[in-house]
């Protein structure tokens, strides 16, 4: 059986926190009783019969083995309670105390909250495909790892027998072209998989046009295999590198998780890399096209994507300067003497991503920049210790559910610690958990960085560091605006309690340090992106190469990150008074003016990495209300309850597509479906903005809902994703179906308790 192990280390692994947060899976073969192991091959087989119909594991395996060790019962069966017959102060405290004895169990002892992190469908692919390059796979991967991924991938394929770009979207020639070739690599023959699913793969690929369809990051990798030509792939040329930082198009200036990935894919293409042509590649160049391998017109499938991929199409612009560098810029850079400055370039490339490699511990900035890192340090030097430290850290990126093994698309603990210790104070119960705050606690303060990264940081593209916190554990080391608000706001929060309850304070100085950071993040407009400083211009964005990703250039501004931030300095502000005083009045003035002029005239914000107008519309209302604004005093806040109000449901639900993330539009969930978290976003920006002076009906309807959807062992359903990211990505949060609901259910309690409105009657 798998056990989970946390914050543990291993060999050719270096960390500065103890591990703290770090979580790796091994298989056990003594491990387990014979009741837990009948639970785990019961869930197995309950997801991959409903798996249709029910997209998302409820990482079981995981939540199983965390409440066992906490001395909880975890019942897999998790009926639902019969629904309260009326909502009073008793039945709310009832619900919360079992949400939050719930969710206490399944803390790990390091204090962090242990969860799957899916999004894209093709990220487990790409890793499978470098351990094969690298001769690294069946080192990496045992055979029960193996089998794992193998059950995910299967679990993962669509009717029509292809992948989507993500669990829930129709298949894309992406996935489906990178999800058979990994198959294929892990063993699998062409007609093996349960009901036919090999050769129904290979049918959608050659439906579809075959692999010469596949968008470019999906060229880069088949390229790299061998199953696919480099004369096939638009130019991502590596001299880019060496242009002056003032030049627009340097990479250094683009945003972060797209200059990690552009960078490396700039090595591969420069260095035209192709792995070992083995009998398998041999044979899957015959499988993945319908036309021969060497008859195929490779300059024209550079121009080639399936429609069913393409949500960014190229501009005219960029078609034209794809050919200009294809027919003439590339043999020209390729010619001697000016071959030079490709050969500067490559070298100038493996510095810089050595140096990523030293500062990120190996972690790297996610999955998809880990895989390419790691790909471009092997062909640097197979027998260097960094590829040994890279293979290393290929475990912190795997995890089991019920739904098979798959790589996660980063590691990320911090950010759901920061937000359920708001959740757990929001509630006048939080003192009985004072043992869950006191780990939690610990967590934040462990896992804040404490330096900047090495050397000359500012010529390797970053910007400081120390006093921030990451997204993921801090070894990884990239500070993020809105985690670095909210782990300050939680440690804020948590020091208006006693040492007994939440643990020792942390030092003054180390919450200057994260607010120097915030500080340093905002950009001349007031508003904040994620992890730099914006560095070039918002009409770079015509050169997105990606196709099926949009605003991948630029690090934009968000709502969501400047509303973290203008909360997190209020706050400060607050029990700091003097420090920085005028600089933090400016920041908080300018950010939330620039959050004022975001608002859509029906009176949302758009949300672009929750969905999504929901998840903005709460953001913008917390950070407006941090300020003092309320639906007495702002047009934008009474705009915001207009607009939320028209968006409930009839069963006092909200429910919202990640289609309003692609389209921009409003769209409910299929057949007007409430979701329990979309709900209680909702329902705390209604709070917060006062709606409860008004007519509190709309928020007893969405409470008595909520309490409703919560299981007989305290949980709450996994329901669709609800993360998002470059509008056509979203992501799944597995611990926000916890950590929502109490918040809001806490927030609720509050004003149900203080009994100056109509009491509910539903």
């Amino acid at each position: 059986m798998w056990r989970l192990r946390i914050a543990e280390g291993g060999p050719w692994i270096k960390s500065g926190n103890s591990h703290v947060g770090r979580e790796t899976w091994e298989f056990d073969q003594s491990f387990g009783s014979n009741e837990e192991r009948e639970a785990v091959d019961s869930a197995r087989e309950e997801f991959q019969k409903n798996r249709f119909r029910m997209r998302h594991s409820s990482d079981i395996l995981a939540r199983m083995q965390l409440a066992k060790e906490n001395n909880f019962t975890f019942d897999l069966q998790k009926a639902k309670d019969e629904t309260p017959t009326d909502i009073n102060p008793n039945t709310v405290s009832e619900i919360l105390r079992k949400a939050l004895s719930y969710f206490s169990a399944i803390q790990a002892h390091d204090g962090h909250w242990p969860g799957d992190f899916p999004g894209p469908l093709f990220t487990t692919a790409t890793m499978i495909i470098v351990l094969y390059v690298t001769e690294s796979l069946s080192i990496t991967l045992s055979s029960e790892h193996r089998k794992e991924i193998c059950r995910y991938l299967h679990n993962r394929q669509n009717i029509d027998g292809g992948w989507g770009l993500h669990a829930e979207g129709e298949s894309s020639m992406l996935s489906t072209a990178l999800n058979y070739t990994a198959l294929r690599l892990l063993g699998e023959s062409v007609d093996d998989g349960p009901d036919m699913s090999m050769p129904k793969a290979r049918k959608w690929i050659h439906d579809h046009g075959s692999a010469t369809m596949i968008p470019i990051l999906g060229k880069v990798w088949l390229s790299v295999l061998g199953v696919f030509e480099w004369s096939g792939v638009n130019p991502i040329p590596p001299e880019l590198f060496l242009l002056p930082s003032l030049v627009p198009i340097q990479p250094g200036r683009l945003w972060s998780h797209f200059r990690m990935a552009f960078i490396p894919m700039s090595y591969l293409y420069g260095k035209k890399f192709v792995g070992p042509i083995t009998r398998l590649v041999m044979s899957l160049r015959e499988e993945l096209h319908v036309h021969p391998y060497k008859k195929i017109d490779w300059k024209q499938a550079r121009k080639l994507c399936a429609k069913e991929d393409v949500y960014n199409p190229h501009t005219w612009l960029q078609e034209c300067l794809s050919d200009c560098l294809y027919s003439f810029g590339e043999p020209f850079l390729t010619q001697w003497p000016i071959s030079y400055m490709r050969k500067k370039a490559l070298q100038q490339i493996a510095e810089f991503l050595k140096y990523e490699d030293d500062n990120s511990q190996y972690i790297c900035i996610g999955a998809a920049q880990k895989a390419l890192s790691m790909l471009c340090c092997w062909i640097e030097n197979r027998n260097s210790d960094a590829f040994k430290h890279h293979l290393a850290r290929v475990a912190d990126f795997l995890w089991v559910g019920e739904d098979g093994m798959k790589v996660r698309v980063c590691v990320g603990q911090l950010w759901d610690v920061a937000f359920a210790v708001q959740a757990i104070v929001a509630c006048n119960i939080a003192e009985e958990y004072k043992n869950t705050l006191k780990k939690a606690h610990d967590f934040i303060k462990a896992s804040q960085i404490v330096d900047n990264p090495s050397g000359d940081f500012s010529r390797k593209y970053r910007h400081i560091s120390k006093g921030g916190w990451a997204f993921q554990v801090a070894d990884q080391g990239w500070q993020v605006s809105d985690c670095t608000a909210e782990a300050l706001k939680a440690s804020l929060l948590l020091s208006k309690f006693s040492s007994d309850i939440a643990g020792d304070q942390m030092e003054t100085c180390r919450l200057q340090d994260a607010v120097n950071v915030l500080l340093s993040l905002q950009n001349p407009n007031g508003g904040y992106g994620t992890w730099e400083l914006a560095r070039t211009y918002p009409w770079m964005e015509i050169f997105n190469m990606t196709e099926i990703y949009a605003d991948i250039m630029v690090e934009h501004q968000y709502v969501e990150c400047t509303s973290s931030v203008i909360q997190a300095l209020a706050l400060f502000h607050e029990k700091y008074p003097g420090h920085r005083k005028d600089e933090i009045d400016q920041c908080i003035r300018r950010a939330t003016e620039f959050i004022e002029k975001l608002q859509n005239d029906d009176g949302s914000w758009f949300g672009s990495w929750g969905i999504c107008f929901t998840y903005g519309t709460w953001f913008a209302i917390e950070g407006l209300s941090a300020v003092g604004q309320n639906y007495g005093n702002s047009t934008c806040i009474r705009k915001a309850c207009k607009f939320l109000l028209s968006k409930q449901l009839c069963n006092g639900g909200w429910g919202e597509s990640h289609l309003s993330s692609r389209t921009k539009a409003y769209t409910n969930l299929d057949g007007k479906k409430s979701h329990i978290v979309n709900t209680a976003w909702a329902m705390l920006g209604l709070m917060k903005a006062g709606q409860v002076q008004r007519d509190p009906t709309p928020l007893h309807k969405a409470a008595r809902l909520i309490m409703s959807m919560q299981l007989g062992n305290g949980d709450f359903p996994q329901e669709e994703m609800i993360g998002s990211f470059l509008k056509n990505g979203p992501l799944c949060y597995m611990a926000y179906r916890n950590i929502f609901p109490i918040w809001a259910l806490g927030e609720y309690q509050k004003l149900i308790h203080q009994g100056d409105h109509q009491q509910p009657n539903l």
